[in-house]
């Protein structure tokens, strides 16, 4: 066989800017779900799936079914090496825009993930909540007797997540953290808590959200949560 190669097959599948952007993402060497590269790119579901189907094909991206997830990651270091050689003759993508990027840092701060808490706060109050034993471990967070009492203290609706008909709680895969925040019924209890409390407010763009000056004060004084490099500053 010839000791040429036929790059045009690697050139198709980076020719697109979504994919360059996929391939982007998984350079850290983690695995990303369909749904966060998609978000990362601006492009919808059924288009993130075409482009990474053709990353796929082309032997630069691998799948691996996880759950309910589909999460990709690169084929392996040589892709790697492959793609960081590449980038010294490529140019530098432009910032999407200050609005954007700021959006970005403000949504992997403290957000909500549907119903419940997510960002850095999230897992922030998740990790003190376990180390005060109000869940029994990190993996599936199982409430104890602990967090009952904790959580009623500070005027969560611990007894009506506890009957409602959906898992009382739950781990959640950050898509900025790669680490899991507390989901389920009882997430949306201690969500609309912080909300009705004031603890935090919601920001104008969206899902991302403010931790104000008593929930600042919350956090620290009670799960000893230093926000300085959790969230943004409430506006």
């Amino acid at each position: 066989m010839s000791r040429d190669r036929d790059f045009t097959t690697v050139g198709k599948a980076l020719s697109a800017p979504a994919r360059s952007v996929f391939v982007n993402l998984l350079m850290d060497g983690t695995g990303r779900p369909a749904g966060e590269l998609a978000q990362g790119a601006g492009v919808s579901a059924s288009t993130a799936s075409e482009h990474l189907a053709v990353l796929v094909d082309a032997g630069l991206v691998t799948c691996e079914v996880r759950g309910r997830y589909r999460f990709y990651s690169l084929a392996d270091p040589q892709v790697a090496a492959a793609l960081e050689a590449l980038g010294v003759l490529s140019v530098p993508t432009p910032v999407s825009g200050y609005r954007r990027s700021r959006q970005m840092r403000h949504l992997a701060a403290a957000r909500f993930c549907y119903d419940h808490i997510a960002g850095r706060l999230g897992i922030a109050l998740t990790d003190a909540w376990t180390r005060q034993g109000w869940f029994a471990d990190r993996e599936s967070l199982p409430l104890t007797d602990a967090g009952v009492d904790g959580l009623r203290g500070v005027g969560v609706d611990v007894d009506g997540a506890i009957q409602a008909r959906r898992a009382t709680t739950r781990a959640c895969l950050d898509w900025t953290e790669r680490r899991a925040h507390l989901a389920g019924s009882l997430g949306a209890a201690v969500g609309r808590r912080f909300l009705e409390a004031g603890w935090v407010v919601r920001h104008r763009s969206g899902r991302g959200l403010n931790v104000t000056g008593s929930g600042r004060d919350l956090v620290r004084e009670a799960w000893g949560i230093d926000l300085a490099d959790q969230a943004g500053p409430a506006r």
